[in-house]
């Protein structure tokens, strides 16, 4: 179970790395692929700083913590 767990994993991530790209290469945003209920997910420096303010995320944190902590970065 866990082989295939790993597999999902890896498509979901590439998958959300290409839509990152794809979505600065239109807009020229800077896009995060964070994990959002264990899923990644790719998600611009704007909603981030949303979530943040939102208190979607634990107390204290920041949106450079989280581009720190983030999967992939698009430049």
């Amino acid at each position: 179970m866990n082989i295939i767990q790993k597999i999902i994993f890896s498509w979901r991530y590439r998958r959300a790395v290409s839509n990152a790209e794809k979505l600065h290469r239109s807009t020229k945003r800077k896009y995060f692929v964070i994990l959002l209920g264990g899923k990644p997910v790719a998600v611009s420096k704007r909603k981030v700083r949303t979530l943040v303010a939102t208190r979607k995320f634990r107390k204290g944190v920041t949106v450079a913590d989280i581009e720190k902590r983030a999967l992939y970065t698009t430049s």
